[in-house]
């Protein structure tokens, strides 16, 4: 069952009324090795360093000594800019051959590095599972804004097609005039706006880039998958990453999905039973999401002015 923004209405009331039998929780993925320093150093020292002016994605993750990630059905990397959480997905979806809709920044060593990485499966990935990364929504919103463009124009022409239509004098010929005939009936039987609004698809300028960018992930994440998101939080509002949060939640409950999610949302950060890995620590740790700098920074700023929310 595909998990479109309608299956998720119906969720989101199963859950609340247990009509939907929770699920044990998935692991598809249970570890993933990357390759420590004195590999990478010996890799890289086999190059001509004349050739490149980069090696990434070497020495990025052995930069905060991280090894090895072993996976829960949530498991979350955090850290700032340049911490390597996006970098650790992308590795990971490539070495897997997971699904994804746009390019990355994917350098002539990443087949390398690739390479001298390993990982563990619980059972065979499901078919359906994916990356999806930032550049996925926005490539998404984007292609939602031109296809608004291009009703806007078609609406126009629609406009001037139906006053011609309704007034033609029309005779049919041969087979060739047959969708000329179909247009001036269409045209004839009804009123300008039902006639236009029937020629067009949705109107898909009903939603916001918010909601444009949620529906992107009820429509991508299906169940039964491994998926790995890269700072899914971007394009959403507060409110909309709490309705993400929920919906990620219930995958996970009800419906067989395991999440590897690149983040620094204080909301996302607080998914029920997610494994936190802080990639801005020298090295990498595993911590609960309260002890976050990032967590601490809204907690001490929001402590700081509580007198305030409350008058």
């Amino acid at each position: 069952m595909q998990l479109c923004a309608s299956h998720y209405t119906e969720r989101s009331v199963f859950s609340t009324a247990k009509f939907v039998k929770e699920q044990a929780a998935m692991i598809y993925l249970s570890h993933f090795a990357f390759p420590d320093r004195e590999r990478e150093y010996s890799f890289t020292m086999s190059q001509k360093r004349t050739c490149y002016d980069t090696v990434y994605p070497f020495l990025v993750l052995s930069a905060h000594q991280l090894k090895m990630l072993d996976f829960e059905p949530v498991t979350i990397l955090y850290g700032g800019n340049g911490s390597g959480k996006t970098t650790a997905l992308n590795v990971i979806a490539e070495k897997l051959g997971l699904a994804r809709d746009t390019l990355y920044n994917r350098s002539n060593f990443f087949g390398d590095y690739t390479k001298l990485c390993s990982f563990e499966t619980i059972g065979k990935i499901p078919k359906d599972s994916r990356i999806i990364t930032s550049d996925d929504v926005f490539d998404f919103m984007l292609n939602l804004r031109f296809i608004n463009e291009g009703i806007d124009q078609r609406r126009e022409e629609l406009f001037e097609e139906y006053q011609e239509a309704k007034h033609a004098k029309f005779q049919m010929n041969s087979l060739e005039d047959y969708d000329r005939l179909k247009k001036v009936n269409a045209a004839r039987r009804n009123t300008q706006s039902k006639y236009v609004r029937s020629s067009l698809q949705d109107n898909v300028r009903e939603h916001s880039n918010g909601e444009s960018a949620f529906l992107y992930f009820a429509d991508k994440i299906k169940e039964n998958g491994l998926y790995l998101l890269d700072e899914p939080e971007n394009s959403l509002s507060p409110e909309k990453q709490q309705e993400l949060l929920r919906f990620l939640e219930d995958s996970v409950r009800f419906f067989k999905c395991q999440f590897v999610i690149a983040t620094h949302s204080p909301f996302l950060l607080s998914m029920r039973g997610a494994k936190i890995y802080d990639l801005d620590e020298e090295a990498a740790d595993v911590k609960r999401w309260t002890e976050l700098a990032n967590v601490r920074a809204y907690y001490a700023f929001f402590k700081k002015y509580e007198r305030e929310f409350e008058e």
